[in-house]
């Protein structure tokens, strides 16, 4: 008896690349260069499933976001959902793919029309889509308010009557008027107060269980991805660096610039505190417009070999993948040529 074949994702991300090129001089205007702002990324999200996205601020995160909207153009790479490739579509064939993939965006006081009612606002991808009558969108309205905590009354209010909250509640009921299967939540609580970051999320994660959808996260906050996260991708610098389970990338992060980023955030135990041990980065991120031939964090990596420099770097592993040679190494039992010149000593 043949087993079914297997289902595929509801997104996949195949090598996928965006760059800008930028131009220098007034009269002949040519093209000097390249930022590598995404640079061969991929990933696979699953239906009810939930990836979260970190990285520190320009290593391309949102860059992605809107590449699998199509909203940037794709510069190489592939983006499929359920198996269908859909970023090189044009904007109308585009269109009933946006359906079942929305976006929750970073900043709630500009990703809202000032001159719509928030009515209008939560109406306006149903009257987009074709969705229902007029009276039908009024009420179906009200249902989503009350669905994310708002007062359903409250229809012919604007956004600037609102909090930043509120108002984020209110693009989250925007996504969810046309049913998607997959939201991509760039950032949706950095912008807000810490209290209120901790109510958005758990809106998010009951939405989740109620509706059985799957989010890409993108955040980065260390405690917020955990939270609500199944699976942690971490970016560097346009490339994602380590995928791996939550729980399992938390308790042994391979990557040196995931033992970084772990090591830098709080833990509310002061005992535990005292004990730890920070990493500390030295040098700045390099610039996004070079081409590497190695490992983009070489120049800040504590243990670097001279080979990293110039040695393409890919992800490697099965369920917990990992873009340094060195780190690969260790997981397999073997030595460093670190740690073997220091054995010889």
């Amino acid at each position: 008896m043949t087993s079914a074949p297997a289902e595929p994702p509801l997104l996949e991300v195949r090598d996928l690349a965006v760059y800008f090129p930028f131009v220098r001089g007034p009269a002949f205007r040519r093209v000097h260069g390249a930022v590598r702002a995404v640079d061969g990324v991929s990933f696979s999200i699953r239906a009810g499933e939930t990836l979260g996205l970190l990285g520190e601020s320009g290593c391309g995160k949102s860059t992605l976001a809107r590449a699998i909207l199509n909203l940037v153009p794709a510069t190489a790479g592939e983006v499929l959902w359920k198996g269908q490739r859909i970023d090189r579509l044009g904007e109308h064939a585009m269109r009933p793919f946006r359906r079942h993939i929305q976006m929750i965006f970073q900043d709630p006081f500009a990703s809202l029309n000032p001159r719509m009612t928030v009515g209008q606002i939560v109406a306006e991808p149903m009257t987009i889509f074709g969705l229902h009558d007029p009276r039908r969108r009024k009420l179906e309205a009200m249902r989503l308010l009350d669905k994310v905590g708002l007062n359903p009354r409250e229809l012919n209010r604007y956004p600037h009557e609102f909090s930043g909250g509120q108002r984020q509640r209110i693009g989250v009921a925007r996504a969810l008027a046309v049913d998607p299967q997959l939201i991509v939540c760039d950032e949706p609580v950095s912008a807000l107060d810490v209290s209120i970051q901790a109510q958005v999320i758990n809106l998010l994660a009951d939405l989740q269980r109620q509706l059985g959808l799957a989010y890409l996260f993108i955040a980065h906050d260390l405690s917020v991805v955990r939270h609500i996260s199944n699976r942690i991708g971490v970016m560097y610098l346009g490339r994602i660096v380590e995928l791996a389970d939550a729980a399992e990338l938390y308790r042994r992060p391979l990557h040196p610039y995931t033992q970084a980023l772990l090591s830098a955030a709080p833990i509310p135990d002061p005992v535990v505190e005292r004990k730890r041990r920070r990493i500390v980065l030295t040098g700045d991120v390099p610039s996004p417009d070079r081409a590497y031939p190695g490992c983009r964090f070489a120049d800040r990596c504590p243990i670097a070999e001279p080979r990293c420099a110039v040695t393409p770097q890919e992800l490697e592993g099965t369920e917990h993948t990992v873009a340094c040679i060195v780190a690969s190494e260790k997981r397999r039992g073997g030595m460093t040529n670190a740690e073997a010149r220091m054995s010889k000593e």
